[in-house]
């Protein structure tokens, strides 16, 4: 039940998304557990997938994470503003000549290539200072990182101040892949050639592949948000809820038809109602005539094409006085953000970071 007062800002929103930065606290304590004896980072890149950084990153700063990872150089800088202290990764690098505002703001840049390498090293030698950096190995994705035979040019990472050695897992929400055991094994050889520096494999799922492939440092990103590490295992915490008003509701008759492309057609006289949120923030077009809202437990399909701004719902199960002005969940008890997903074909994942900017925001305090 929302109560508002004639000044409220939430009184002027159509929808509202809550954001508990205790689960998400709540959510980083199990996962370090479960890596005790490793540093847990955690990733707070693509605004902390949607969530808000400043916000989310502040509130893991008070439960003692003093790591954090983002993707861009800007997001460092910005991160860097809200934590002053906080050691801060880049995952991306840097482009060509941005050397210097990485260094001046205190960012690590992952080094992914040898001509990162070797840029960062030439700019260290020309500042006279060795500015800390990680390395990325390719175990095996293809994407980002070294390949074995990168390293054969050893004498190229002397000189190198390296805080961590990296790869990233491509199947790790598949517990059972082979590729997973692969890709450990080749990281171990190539950590190897750089002895006594920290290394980390584990991002969420990883982590929960188990001990050996936490090493001395886990980096949850997804899980810290409530995403299932695997198909079908819900063991952390749902982070957010999103709650819509009814902006409209009528009655259409037998044969009215609904939405751009007129693709749904009623087969009775049958209670719709607006929702004014569309894929302009985040609720795919990809989820019309898949997804559902709900009021309590009651199910209510969405009908028709999804809008930039709106959506259509069946009300045909829903209690006759609802009105404009009423609340329906869209992620909530009923729905969480993997099943919302599924919805639209796709992972929690894409749905958080979609989440547009033009909810009403609340966010519950850590604690």
């Amino acid at each position: 039940m929302h109560i508002f007062s004639q000044d409220d800002a939430s009184a002027r929103a159509g929808a509202w998304l809550t954001v508990s930065l205790k689960a998400i606290a709540n959510n980083y304590d199990l996962v370090a557990g479960l890596g005790a004896g490793a540093e847990c980072a955690a990733v707070v890149k693509a605004d902390a997938y949607g969530l808000g950084a400043a916000q989310v990153a502040q509130a893991l700063a008070g439960r003692g994470a003093g790591t954090f990872f983002v993707a861009h150089l800007d997001e460092g800088i910005a991160l860097r503003a809200v934590l002053p202290q906080a050691r801060i990764f880049v995952l991306h690098g840097f482009m060509p000549g941005c050397e210097g505002s990485m260094a001046a703001h205190g960012l690590i840049p992952v080094l992914n290539s040898l001509d990162q390498v070797r840029s960062w090293k030439r700019f260290c030698e020309q500042a006279g200072q060795a500015f800390p950096a990680a390395l990325q190995f390719d175990s095996g994705m293809s994407r980002f990182g070294l390949s074995i035979e990168d390293l054969a040019e050893r004498a190229l990472f002397n000189g190198l101040n390296l805080q961590l050695v990296m790869s990233h897992l491509a199947c790790a929400d598949m517990p059972d892949s082979s590729a997973n055991e692969m890709q450990r094994q080749r990281f171990v050889t190539m950590a190897a050639a750089f002895p006594g520096v920290p290394r980390s494999l584990a991002a969420s799922s990883g982590i929960f592949l188990g001990p050996d492939y936490h090493f001395e440092l886990i980096r949850p990103g997804a899980a810290l948000y409530g995403i299932a590490p695997s198909e079908g295992r819900r063991v952390l915490a749902p982070v957010v809820s999103l709650d819509a008003r009814i902006a409209q509701i009528r009655t259409i008759q037998a044969g009215d038809r609904v939405g751009y492309g007129l693709s749904w057609t009623a087969p009775k006289a049958t209670r719709v109602a607006t929702l004014g949120l569309g894929y302009a923030d985040g609720f795919f077009r990809a989820q019309a005539g898949q997804a559902s809202v709900w009021y309590g437990r009651t199910r209510l399909p969405v009908i028709g094409r999804v809008s930039m701004d709106s959506i259509s719902v069946d009300m045909t199960e829903a209690p006759a006085d609802l009105k404009a002005g009423d609340v329906l969940s869209v992620l909530g008890p009923q729905q969480d953000v993997d099943a919302l997903a599924r919805s639209a074909g796709t992972i929690g994942y894409e749905v958080l970071t979609a989440l547009g900017s033009r909810f009403h925001r609340v966010y519950v305090p850590a604690g």
